[in-house]
């Protein structure tokens, strides 16, 4: 029987800093812009936010080569605005929101689709789905907040696939903070991605993805 393991807690780069940011939890909203919740079939005026996760460690620094992922054939890709808290609480008013955000960075919420459209029919948990090793690349953090408006892009090999507006979010960053703060309690070492514009879609090998979110370091990997 072996002994007790040793474990290291994941980070991320922080931008102009040696220092690097330790991950707690990563949280991710789910359809948070119109036309995206439009084009999974859902209606964005009815539906409030809601949450999943994926685990600390599928953390992944801008500028890697990735492993393409086991068991799909539908690597999906998804470009979000990251908040990484410096600080916590619970039940969080929106107006507070602002003063537990250490910064923000650009981020791929990577989604083997096929998975997740057999779990919603068998109404079975994404967790396979969206918490898979290397499933969470993040660009580094910018300390500070982050743009109410700006452009949030995401091309794959120099063509672009997703152009939105970070203003078009259904929920804003405060919102967000505040909702979620709601069911957990939110903590320094938190990571939350805001959701997708449209135009989510697959990656083949050896494609390279290129995220951008105005005021904020762009996220590069290439898959393998």
């Amino acid at each position: 029987m072996g002994g007790i393991p040793t474990l290291t807690v994941p980070t991320i780069a922080i931008a102009e800093s040696s220092a690097r940011f330790p991950v707690r939890r990563i949280f991710c909203v789910g359809r948070n812009y119109a036309d995206h919740a439009r084009e999974m079939g859902s209606d964005p005026e009815r539906e409030p936010p809601f949450f999943f996760g994926k685990p600390a460690d599928t953390v992944v620094d801008s500028g890697r080569c990735l492993r393409f992922p086991s068991q799909t054939t539908e690597l999906h890709h998804e470009v979000e605005l990251v908040i990484a808290l410096g600080g916590g609480g619970v039940d969080v008013r929106p107006e507070d929101a602002a003063s537990l955000i250490f910064g923000f960075a650009v981020g791929l919420d990577l989604t083997r689709r096929d998975l997740q459209t057999a779990a919603k029919k068998a109404g079975r948990p994404w967790d396979m789905a969206k918490g898979f090793d290397q499933s969470a690349p993040i660009g580094p953090l910018r300390r500070g907040l982050p743009a109410a408006a700006g452009a949030i892009t995401l091309a794959i090999d120099g063509n672009v696939r997703q152009s939105g507006h970070l203003e078009d979010m259904i929920w804003s960053v405060a919102d967000i903070i505040g909702f979620l703060s709601t069911y957990v309690a939110v903590a320094a070492g938190d990571l939350i991605f805001t959701g997708t514009p449209a135009g989510v879609g697959p990656i083949l090998r050896g494609e390279r993805v290129r995220g951008t979110v105005a005021g904020a370091e762009p996220v590069d990997v290439i898959f393998e």
